[in-house]
């Protein structure tokens, strides 16, 4: 046999080739995970361009201080700076802020917070710009920081605007019903920072039409272009933002205050100019997580069941308002966790203090509450001698039962399910007691722990989410489909943030039209907007609006078709490349059918609407829930307090798997963001000033730190009112996990465990 015979025999005999993933339910890989692992993708730290100058912003190094007086006259003189500027500079609306417009864009006559901007210089080197910053000369009268937020009821005001930003009284049933058993508690929950891989960084380039161009890692580019174009005192349409990769998003990715400098020194110089925050930058600019004070009383029966919730919640909103107001109605709508509560008296309050400022960060306002209701749930079956777990299923929230805002919960609750899941998989088993087992221990092998005092717990959480925005929110997304070729690109201005959009876009129009090549194009301003990148909003509204279009082009596609045959375009079904006909009269190709043809169709998604909460909290604010369980186990050496989580049972609501190895990267990811707050992760502001603004002093956890997560149960019961009935997956599992640990080292030590982070002596039982 010739060797060209042996080549053709061997090559017809080999197995085909696996299908690549395609449409919606298989594992779809990220189109650009190559690149980002090969660190050949580009981010906004990575762009450059010619004449291009770097920026620096000088920042208060005072919580709370008066402005004498700003003198930039050295700054200059420096050779290299093309340019400085302050408040005076800023030519149209010196203020911004995501929700509310209250911060400054640079500090003029009295600085609110550590870190807050009061100049920006550009200079032709980076060293060259931070020289020229720190040589602004600011004469500053420190003045007593107002840092505890209880205490800003009755301080002077620290605002214009005063410093109560909102409060929401929610009356739900009797003020006088009472239970046989009461429990009471205080929490304290920490200040977390979002900590995004990659630190902040920007472009700004001057248009020749008087405008400026902002590449950034933007997740809402739309609203940082209007807040920019009033900022720089343009017109909307010469302010251009386009979005670079994003290194990491938990949270609203870049600080306006950051951006809006950048785009001013661009503007005065006439020059590219580029700044790259340092890390400490970062921890000083961002918006963190609030830190939350909550006092709770429950009432319960003889059996264990609700029968009223007390609660006082105080966030820190920080300096400036920013979203407190929405982390607010989030805290004070789930303040009695997914259980069932006839009668619940909450007072919620957002204040002003010069912390740094607080804002949107995964689960803002959920989270806090609950670790709190869920560490009452736990003392509640302490007093009734209950098993914890038995406690919770007595008392949880299903389809049809009625939230203490008043809103009927109308999307799938499978709570119970999701709860007995957990507790029912079977337990991890005990380490051995040997020294090859020693990196098992709390603290691991360099730790100093003693096998004998380690003790094991288990401990339960139950959290929900709203999804998409609340309380009259306009959501509303708008994309492009065009089909040319053979080829399909999707236009939508959602931001592919890690959370997975530009990969479920592609499997979207995959599973509509057939075809297998989809692009989806870079985002900008040009665009029509998606919104915000939060709440699993683009997987539901953004999502939802390709679907759409490419429904549109599937129309027209097949209308040529149905027409030639005399039939209906429902008739004909597009599957594995083919388009046939009920009947199996017309069979053709997708290739075929677009030969030759250009077809495009533009859509919007809107869900339906909410309503604000009113006087007494009550109101239909949410479009849908989500929901997770979670069991904790953890060992704590209880002679030195330390805490090791070893693993994590989860059953989670998802409505509908659209991509498996994502859907599990997203819950793994979440989880562990929870290990974080349970354990680690504690901005420490004494007097307001952020102690140890680096990765050293943050304590952030590593894949030492990750414990086994199971992921026991999905629950894939759809929820009818949203594309493809799927549910956000990322930020339940932040919500619960924190409160799960904190259950488990209760349940080892037997200590109340009423603050997170978990600080050692919280843990501590028999000292030395």
């Amino acid at each position: 046999m010739s060797d060209e015979a042996a080549t053709a025999t061997t090559a017809a005999e080999a197995p085909a080739a696996e299908p690549l993933p395609h449409g919606l339910g298989a594992s779809l890989p990220h189109a650009d995970a190559r690149a980002k692992t090969e660190g050949t993708f580009p981010y906004a730290a990575d762009l450059w361009a010619e004449g291009l100058l770097w920026a620096a912003v000088l920042r208060s190094p005072h919580a709370h201080a008066r402005i004498v007086s700003i003198d930039t006259t050295h700054a200059r003189a420096m050779p290299g700076v093309r340019a400085v500027v302050t408040h005076e500079d800023v030519p149209g609306t010196s203020r911004h802020g995501r929700g509310t417009p209250d911060r400054p864009v640079f500090a003029s006559e009295v600085v609110r917070h550590h870190g807050e901007p009061i100049a920006a210089v550009a200079a032709d080197h980076p060293d060259t710009a931070r020289m020229a910053a720190a040589a602004v000369i600011v004469e500053y009268e420190p003045l007593d920081p107002i840092t505890d937020p209880e205490r800003a009821f009755e301080a002077e005001p620290l605002h214009p605007d005063g410093n109560l930003i909102r409060h929401i009284p929610l009356r739900h049933g009797d003020p006088e019903a009472a239970g046989e058993i009461v429990v009471e508690g205080l929490y304290r929950i920490g200040r977390q920072d979002p900590a995004p891989i990659g630190a902040e960084a920007g472009l700004a380039v001057p248009r020749p039409d008087g405008g400026v161009e902002l590449y950034l890692a933007s997740t809402d580019p739309h609203s940082d272009r209007n807040t920019a174009a009033a900022c720089f005192g343009l017109p909307a349409d010469r302010v251009r933002i386009v979005v670079t990769g994003v290194p990491g998003a938990t949270a609203d990715r870049e600080d306006q205050g950051f951006q809006l400098p950048l785009g001013l020194l661009a503007l005065r110089t006439g020059c590219p100019v580029k700044l790259t925050a340092n890390r400490e930058e970062s921890f000083l600019g961002h918006a963190h997580r609030h830190p939350t004070l909550l006092r709770y009383r429950h009432h319960a029966d003889a059996e264990g069941r609700l029968v009223k919730v007390e609660a006082q919640i105080l966030l820190d909103a920080g300096a400036y308002a920013d979203t407190s107001a929405d982390a607010l109605a989030a805290a004070v709508s789930f303040a009695c966790g997914p259980y069932v509560v006839p009668n619940a008296f909450i007072e919620g309050w957002a204040v002003r203090t010069n912390n740094p400022p607080s804002g949107h960060v995964r689960g803002e306002g959920a989270m806090q509450v609950c670790a709190a209701y869920e560490a009452q749930m736990d003392k509640l079956a302490k007093k009734l001698g209950l098993d914890p777990a038995e406690v919770r299923l007595r008392n949880v929230l299903a389809t049809g039962d009625v939230l203490p805002i008043g809103q009927t919960v109308t999307c799938p609750a499978p709570v119970a399910e999701l709860l007995s899941a957990v507790r029912d998989f079977p337990l991890p088993a005990l380490p051995k007691d040997g020294p090859e087992e020693d990196w098992l221990l709390p603290g691991g092998p360099e730790g100093a722990g003693e096998p004998g005092a380690v003790r094991r717990g288990v401990g339960y959480g139950l959290g929900m989410v709203h999804m998409l925005g609340a309380e009259g929110t306009d959501e509303v997304s708008t994309a492009t489909v065009r089909v040319h070729d053979g080829v399909a690109t999707v236009l939508c201005a959602a931001v592919e943030s890690g959370q997975g959009f530009t990969t479920l876009a592609r499997q979207i129009v995959q599973e509509t039209l057939g075809v297998d090549e989809v692009h989806v194009a870079p985002v900008d301003t040009d665009q029509p907007s998606a919104g915000p990148g939060c709440r699993g909003r683009h997987t539901w509204v953004s999502g939802g609006a390709v679907e759409r279009a490419a429904k549109m082009v599937r129309t027209q596609l097949l209308q040529p078709l149905a027409h030639q045959f005399g039939m209906s375009t429902e008739l004909l079904q597009i599957a594995d490349g083919k388009i046939t006909s009920y009947d199996g009269v017309l069979s053709t190709t997708v290739t075929e059918a677009l030969e030759g043809k250009e077809l495009w169709a533009t859509a919007q998604c809107r869900p339906h609407p909410t309503e604000p909460l009113d006087g007494a909290g009550q109101g239909d604010a949410f479009v849908g829930l989500a929901f997770c369980a979670i069991r904790a186990v953890v060992d704590v050496d209880v002679e030195l307090g330390s805490v090791r989580v070893v693993e994590l049972a989860v059953a989670q609501d998802v409505g509908r798997v659209l991509n498996p190895a994502q859907l599990v990267a997203r819950i793994e990811g979440g989880v562990t963001q929870g290990v974080g707050i349970a354990l680690t992760e504690n901005l420490r502001t004494p007097r307001g000033l952020i102690r140890h603004p680096d990765l050293t002093g943050y304590a952030l956890p590593t894949a030492l730190d990750a414990p086994d997560i199971r992921i026991v149960k999905l629950v894939e019961e759809r929820d009818v009112v949203a594309p493809f009935g799927a549910k956000p997956v990322s930020a339940v599992p932040v919500v619960t996990s924190p409160a799960a640990i904190a259950s488990a080292v209760r349940a080892a030590t037997g200590r109340p465990v009423n603050r997170l982070p978990i600080r050692p002596q919280a843990a501590v039982v028999n000292a030395r």
